[in-house]
């Protein structure tokens, strides 16, 4: 889990996927498309990162989204945060986008 911590704690935002996750495909567009440019971790073979993330509450565990090295949730949960416009707010106060 400290593993976790630290990566999710390097950038202003990042984006734990698989490459086989269509959802998380659509959260790495939407970053990009809002500005952002997130640090993305594949682990697709790392069954030791997938199980520490859900350790830390990430379920599902594919996308685990964290912005401000806080966990910000799964793919519902960020569409949530981007349809309330809450999101873009995270990311600026994170200094992963700028206006």
């Amino acid at each position: 889990m400290d593993r976790v911590k630290d990566l999710a704690s390097k950038k202003a935002a990042v984006i734990f996927t698989k490459s086989s996750c269509c959802m998380c495909h659509s959260i790495k567009a939407l970053f990009y498309d809002l500005g952002s440019s997130p640090a993305i971790h594949e682990v697709d073979h790392d069954a030791n990162m997938e199980w520490a993330l859900q350790r830390l509450g990430c379920n599902p565990s594919m996308p685990a989204v964290f912005v401000g090295g806080k966990y910000i949730g799964s793919a519902r949960d960020v569409i949530s945060l981007h349809v309330d416009g809450s999101l873009k707010q995270k990311l600026i106060e994170a200094r992963a986008i700028w206006f």
